[in-house]
């Protein structure tokens, strides 16, 4: 840390800092109250996805269970096309699925079952819900790396910033009071040799004059 000057340019600096650091603070403080919120909110959403899936899967594993060959769902169904949309929250950028498209091959209504079109439509779910949860993780992850710079500068202005400011502004009146205070007794001292030396000069001059 850069020695602090104990001037009335820095008093005047460290006041300003000090004005700065309190402006910010709040908003600093919103931010970070803000993403917590915005997290559990993420953190619950991804729970529901989560749930989603496994409802999806089990049922689709139901349906297969029925068919004793197994099947392969990938030579019926594929992903065309995929688009996300970006998003702001608490100023990070993030992303969320704006369209998810599918593409169903031809089915040999002969060789496969009659749930197969429930299980491909279980199946694009599926998918789609798998889509949207590791959104939702890559904002977590975006927001807890924000929360954790927002926490850091908070912590800095608390218990770093401010409080140094307010020792420097301390420390600079302490200083120039002190030097105030020598000043005027200097000053005091100066003004008694000068009226001394004034008595003693006219003493010489009467003592002059009667001789």
């Amino acid at each position: 840390m850069a020695k602090v000057k104990n001037t009335k340019t820095e008093l005047k600096a460290q006041r300003d800092a000090l004005k700065r650091y309190r402006r910010y603070l709040p908003t600093l403080q919103l931010k970070k109250q803000q993403l917590q919120l915005e997290m559990r909110k993420i953190d619950q959403a991804v729970a529901e996805k989560r749930a989603e899936e496994e409802g999806a899967r089990a049922a689709l594993s139901g349906w297969v269970k029925l068919y004793a060959d197994g099947l392969d769902y990938l030579s019926w169904l594929s992903v065309e096309s995929m688009e996300v949309e970006p998003g702001n929250i608490a100023g990070v950028a993030v992303r969320s699925l704006k369209t998810l498209t599918f593409k169903r091959g031809a089915v040999d209504l002969w060789a496969t079952p009659a749930w197969l079109d429930s299980g491909l439509a279980t199946l694009e779910q599926l998918f789609r819900l798998r889509v949207e949860r590791r959104l939702l993780e890559e904002t977590h992850r975006l927001l807890a790396e924000e929360l954790r710079t927002t926490s850091q500068r908070v912590n800095l202005f608390e218990k770093v910033k401010i409080p140094e400011c307010r020792e420097n502004i301390r420390r600079i009146n302490i200083f120039l009071g002190d030097e105030n205070t020598s000043s005027v007794v200097r000053s005091k001292i100066a003004k008694g040799k000068s009226v001394k030396k004034a008595q003693a000069a006219e003493a010489d001059a009467a003592g002059e004059v009667v001789a």
